[in-house]
C-alpha cells in the first residue's frame, strides 16, 4: 500500500526582504538615499523599504524590530560583527572602486578597502551608520545578468 502522505511544497527559495534594525530612523533613510537609492511608495512613517532587484530593503528601529520578532532587549549594545553582510555584485572592479568611494562619501565606514582576494574577484567592506555590513565585490565567477541580477548556475 502506497504512503498516504503527501510529498511537502517545496519551501519557495527566494528572499523577499532584508530589514535592518537602525538606531535612527531618518539618518539611515537620509543615508541610503544619498547614494541614490529611492525608498519605495509603499514607505510609512516608521518603517522605509527600497525597492531592490528581485527584493527589498527595509530600515526598521532597531527596538521596534526586536519587539516584532518577540525577543526581549536586555542589552542595546550590538556586537561589532553580528555575523551577516549584505553583499552588492559590481559589473568589473572599477565599478567595486566607484561604489565603494560612494557609500564612504556618503558617510559608510571602510571596513576593507577594495583589493583582489584569493578566490579571484575583487572585494570590500563597508559599515553603514548602525554598522551593518556590506561586501562591494565582483566575482567574476557569477556574474551579473542583463538585468543587474547575479547569475548562479
Amino acid at each position: 500500500m502506497p504512503d498516504p502522505t503527501p510529498e511537502p511544497t517545496p519551501v519557495p527559495q527566494r528572499l523577499s526582504i532584508v530589514t535592518l534594525g537602525v538606531s535612527d530612523l531618518a539618518r539611515s533613510i537620509d543615508f541610503y538615499e544619498s547614494i541614490g537609492w529611492v525608498r519605495a511608495a509603499e514607505s510609512q512613517p516608521a518603517i522605509a523599504f527600497f525597492r531592490m532587484q528581485g527584493s527589498a530593503l527595509a530600515l526598521f528601529p532597531h527596538a521596534e524590530l526586536a519587539h516584532d520578532a518577540g525577543l526581549d532587549l536586555a542589552d542595546d549594545a550590538l556586537p561589532e560583527f553580528r555575523g551577516v553582510t549584505c553583499a552588492l555584485n559590481c559589473d568589473s572592479t572599477d565599478e567595486v572602486d566607484s561604489v565603494f568611494a560612494r557609500w564612504v562619501a556618503a558617510g559608510a565606514r571602510p571596513v576593507k578597502h577594495p583589493e583582489k582576494v584569493f578566490w579571484g574577484g575583487y572585494s570590500s567592506y563597508v559599515a553603514d551608520p548602525d554598522g551593518h555590513l556590506w561586501e562591494i565585490a565582483h566575482n567574476p565567477l557569477m556574474p551579473n545578468d542583463d538585468a543587474g541580477a547575479m547569475r548562479l548556475t
